[in-house]
């Protein structure tokens, strides 16, 4: 019976998918996955019986990628998930900036309650001419990262009347044909902060993309412009946030992630981190994250993972043997000569690679034994096997 350690609460629709066949838990000591949502695991020391670890949410700079590859640990994460309740925050965020809501609900907090009810009216109507805003409708919205995140607002701002500029240079085949032919696409990023009114980020936080929106890209901005953080807070610059707000450049910062170089800013406004905080994300991304972990220890087949290849093949007779490898020559034909001296017949195989790692799913005649799974083991290049059910 298979063991799953929990990190973090996880949503009890997700871990009713594992039902009796697998033992959940916080505190299990020799786990074969692990399920987690944003607790940091750089310094995790990974128990040898781990072969999976499914975060429930899209961005994974809380798990060390790297380490988990080297030590054949497959990362999965929940990308769309989360996506609606992403979408929703930030139409929320836009409306906030656009309409002066928090500084309007600020000024109601700090009246007196002792005046009576025409000298609160009064007040009212003498100050709110200081909380004109601007409407969304005609507006152009500049969408930084077009996964399944950035799609879903783009498409909400079209509906509000928005005009929608997107640049998303890694933008691939399945995202491109799910995107609005109304998104205009920006062929490059300063194209599109010129062009907008409103740039929300949608990317996810790698060496790739720290420090992406900087000075250099926020003297393109087009001016007065509201920026919009709801991906992560290392994607943008600070210091050269600060200058571009000092220098009316933007006109406002409206972030997920709060900072103390930020904090009480009066053109900042920052909420603490609700991007996934609904019921429903929770929901979506442990059931999600669940599925893709059942489907692994269970099959061998990966969907979702950030460093292994995707790859299903369907169960059809044998028995199943799974093994990692680095991608280079001859690794496969070498097990396959291995098979073939032990007079183990395969019934059916699937390889595939991604970067440095390549992975294959075997069904086999005959059950996997210890020794066949060591033979295979010591085959070079090979860092991981595993025996997808029992073994002998």
């Amino acid at each position: 019976m298979p063991n799953i350690r929990t990190i973090n609460n996880i949503h009890q629709q997700g871990l009713a998918c594992f039902k009796e066949r697998y033992q959940v838990a916080e505190g299990q000591e020799a786990p074969d996955a692990i399920m987690l949502r944003s607790a940091n695991l750089h310094d995790y020391d990974f128990p040898s019986e781990v072969k999976a670890l499914a975060r429930c949410g899209a961005g994974v700079n809380n798990i060390p990628i790297q380490r988990c590859s080297e030590q054949g640990i497959v990362v999965f994460n929940t990308p769309g998930a989360n996506a609606n309740a992403v979408k929703e925050l930030v139409l929320g965020g836009m409306l906030l900036s656009a309409r002066n809501i928090a500084a309007g609900l600020s000024f109601i907090e700090g009246l007196s309650e002792d005046m009576d009810a025409k000298a609160l009216q009064l007040k009212v109507e003498a100050e709110k001419k200081g909380f004109v805003g601007s409407e969304l409708t005609g507006k152009t919205l500049g969408v930084v990262g077009l996964g399944a995140i950035g799609a879903e607002v783009a498409h909400a701002a079209l509906g509000l009347g928005m005009k929608v500029v997107g640049f998303d240079p890694a933008l691939s085949v399945q995202a491109a044909w799910r995107l609005s032919s109304e998104v205009e696409c920006a062929d490059e990023l300063k194209d599109l902060l010129a062009a907008s009114d409103y740039v929300t980020i949608h990317v996810p936080a790698n060496k790739h993309t720290q420090g992406l929106i900087n000075s250099d890209n926020l003297a393109s901005i087009k001016q007065g412009a509201v920026l919009l953080n709801f991906a992560r807070g290392s994607i943008v610059d600070e210091d050269a946030l600060l200058t571009a707000l000092a220098k009316q450049q933007l006109s406002q910062y409206v972030s997920d992630f709060p900072s103390l170089a930020l904090l009480k800013h009066p053109k900042v406004l920052s909420l603490p981190h609700l991007g996934a905080s609904t019921n429903e994300a929770e929901q979506n991304c442990a059931v999600m994250a669940a599925r893709q972990l059942i489907d692994f220890l269970e099959n061998g087949n990966i969907h979702n993972s950030v460093n292994f290849p995707n790859i299903k093949l369907s169960r059809t007779e044998g028995y199943r043997i799974a093994f990692a490898n680095d991608n280079v020559p001859k690794v496969l034909s070498n097990v396959l000569a291995l098979l073939s001296d032990m007079d183990i017949n395969v019934i059916d195989m699937l390889n595939k690679s991604r970067n440095d790692i390549a992975y294959t799913l075997m069904d086999i005649a005959t059950p996997a034994t210890t020794e066949l799974l060591e033979a295979i083991a010591n085959v070079e290049h090979v860092f991981h096997v595993n025996a997808i059910g029992e073994h002998t």
